[in-house]
């Protein structure tokens, strides 16, 4: 379980398996088995105390955020997430131009219990109520990833600035009578002054000329704003990942699969992922590629200037949806070595 990330994290950007198939799986799987071991609760299906007492924590924590005290939000964090703090202090204080004076509205909270005595390692709550084709629109669904056994809350915040807004979402622990601080993430909701709606809209555009690679990277890109938290899934995401197949790529490093590229100089370099990224005022694409070592910085430019150009070789679509290309060669340890140059240069 990984309830934390940091700003200098990046989401995969995978469009996980339909989750139609999955309420169909865990159909099968109620029927055939009259113990379940997790169960969720709407904000509505909560008693009150329980609703107030995860609301208040949650505005309380928010609180902390907003006004850079990390020391506070440690002190009421599980201890797992107190001794590696580091990732979310630093978040906070990357971020705190933009908290400063900022306003935060919850959202509905969800209450999750996962039962047991060992970490589940794929725990699936089915919150609201669902219809024969899924989803409905008042409902979630939450997919983790080897969690412990315990009660958890899901508590989002609509974040709103002067300069962008953004969700700051916890996951809280109970322990005893209180909740405590086990996960959280901080979501930008716009980029480049861009909304969800705005890069939907793009990837449908770029769909209907049948630019699929722009509008594959725009579907993922619009989908990252419109989640809270990467492991909740509603109606409106399930609709998302229909629309984003038809479009995407087989010939792209999608879903942890690799893609070989051949550069002008008849290298081949394998791709493992490409994703869009805000640089400054540019909306950039950048592709992450294997290398044996980068200790070589001299090489390693050359080989990304090398991919860049086979890139805009292979695909010179892409020129119309970036604004210039990040190429970052990565080695077997994670040490990786990147150069960026704008779309005008790339020759």
């Amino acid at each position: 379980m990984d309830f934390i990330e940091s700003s200098q994290m990046r989401p995969s950007h995978e469009l996980r398996i339909s989750r139609k198939f999955i309420f169909v799986v865990l159909l099968t799987a109620i029927s055939a088995s009259p113990l379940l071991a997790q169960t969720c609760f709407t904000s509505d299906d909560m008693d009150a105390a329980t609703r107030a007492a995860l609301q208040s924590a949650a505005t309380r924590y928010s609180e902390f955020v907003l006004r850079g005290d990390a020391a506070s939000l440690k002190q009421n964090a599980i201890p797992a997430v107190a001794g590696n703090f580091g990732n979310i202090e630093g978040t906070i204080k990357d971020n705190q131009a933009n908290l400063a004076g900022a306003k935060a509205a919850p959202r509905p909270v969800f209450m999750l219990k996962a039962e047991g005595t060992a970490p589940l390692p794929r725990a699936e709550f089915l919150c609201g109520i669902f219809g024969k084709d899924g989803q409905t629109a008042n409902s979630a669904e939450f997919i983790i990833p080897n969690l412990p056994p315990g009660t958890y809350g899901v508590a989002t915040m609509d974040v709103s600035s002067a300069k962008s807004p953004s969700t700051l979402s916890f996951v809280l622990q109970q322990q005893g009578t209180d909740w405590k601080l086990a996960g959280f993430f901080l979501r930008p909701t716009q980029i480049l002054g861009h909304d969800s709606n705005w890069f939907l809209e793009r990837a449908r555009a770029f769909k209907a000329k049948g630019q699929t690679h722009n509008a594959w990277l725009y579907f993922v890109q619009g989908r990252e704003l419109a989640v809270a938290v990467p492991f909740m899934y509603t109606q409106a995401t399930d609709k998302l990942y229909d629309e984003a197949q038809s479009v995407k790529p087989a010939d792209f490093p999608v879903d942890g699969k690799t893609t070989d590229l051949t550069s002008p100089n008849s290298k081949t370099y394998k791709l493992t992922t490409a994703f869009p990224l805000a640089v400054g005022e540019d909306l950039d694409l950048v592709v992450r590629y294997e290398t044996p070592d980068v200790s070589n910085t001299g090489q390693t430019f050359q080989d990304n200037m090398a991919v860049m150009k086979g890139l805009l070789l292979k695909y010179p679509e892409l020129r119309d949806a970036f604004g210039g290309i990040v190429a970052r060669g990565v080695e077997p340890s994670g040490r990786d070595y990147g150069s960026l140059l704008p779309m005008k240069d790339i020759k």
